[in-house]
């Protein structure tokens, strides 16, 4: 009778056991699919409330549907010349650019605050409190709470009064209402850019500010050649943020005056196209346009300033 070799294999652990007949056995694989399986719902939520409408929007741009029937015809490119022969497109461009300069000062006094409160500064942690709490509060009710600012006689025109000055129609002349508007805005979107700067300068070695301060530089220097190159990625994204937010301009002013007194932006122009006319295959293409146009100048702006990661160690 003939016995069956079988060769022993000791375990890491220690115990032993039988190898299979056929040799060592088979480690299985990484499994390629394991982190699509966890992008699967993310990316079908995207799909779905992103891409799918993009996609409708984009073709609804070539019909004259009213929005309401269930038919629509196709009209070409109909609708983006009606949008460029309107002389209203480049007037609520010229309302963007007041937001524009605003999204400027605001960048810029955004950095003021957050250099400052990132160094040793008495009750610091409060004043950062404060210059964030606007951006806490709802739209709504920060447009409510600036309708009674700017009306005649309001709060605005009680304190010039104490040094002399009159009273101004800040929401009903053509020349002041946009200036207004684009102060509520850097007053409410200032302290988000302010954090976002605070996160990124205290990210940057402290060794860094001491070597400096033995060298004998100054705060300016130190922000000049520690701070701004460290956080020039943050301040490239406020950049885009700035010119992106500066043509999507819709709550502050829609609430505030309507649109009324040359302060249609471009977004109101839109709803109204869409909601007050039923032009939605118009307003479509308008919406088309302005997401082409954030796309063009995200793509100069990250051309012309590359995001360069700078090594501060």
């Amino acid at each position: 009778m003939s016995t069956t070799q079988e060769s022993v294999v000791i375990a890491p652990s220690g115990h032993t056991g039988h190898a299979s007949p056929g040799g060592s056995r088979k480690r299985l694989g990484p499994r390629w699919f394991t982190p699509w399986l966890y992008l699967l719902a993310p990316l079908a939520l995207l799909a779905a409330f992103t891409y799918l409408p993009l996609a409708d929007m984009v073709s609804y741009s070539f019909t004259d549907w009213d929005g309401l029937s269930p038919f629509s015809s196709f009209v070409g490119t109909k609708n983006y010349l009606d949008l460029f022969t309107r002389p209203e497109l480049f007037q609520v461009f010229e309302v963007s650019l007041f937001y524009l300069v605003g999204s400027v000062v605001q960048i810029g006094a955004a950095l003021y605050f957050a250099t400052v409160l990132s160094f040793k500064t008495r009750l610091r942690n409060l004043f950062k409190g404060i210059l964030f709490f606007p951006y806490l509060i709802n739209g709504v009710a920060v447009g409510f709470v600036f309708l009674y600012f700017f009306q005649p006689g309001g709060t605005l025109d009680t304190v010039l009064h104490w040094f002399g000055v009159g009273p101004h129609l800040w929401l009903g002349d053509p020349d002041l209402v946009n200036v207004s508007l684009a102060g509520v805005s850097v007053w409410r979107f200032m302290g988000l850019n302010m954090v976002l700067f605070i996160g990124a300068i205290q990210s940057i070695p402290p060794a860094l500010y001491e070597a400096a301060e033995l060298d004998g530089a100054n705060r300016w220097q130190q922000f000049r050649y520690i701070i701004a190159p460290g956080i020039r990625p943050i301040i490239s994204l406020s950049a885009i943020l700035a010119v992106s937010g500066s043509l999507a301009v819709f709550e502050i002013p829609f609430i505030m005056t309507g649109g009324s007194n040359n302060s249609e932006t471009f977004v109101i122009q839109t709803i109204k196209l869409a909601f007050t006319f039923n032009k939605t295959g118009l307003a479509s293409a308008a919406a088309v346009v302005l997401l082409l146009i954030v796309l063009a100048l995200t793509w100069v702006q990250r051309t012309l300033v590359p995001d360069e990661r700078v090594e501060l160690t």
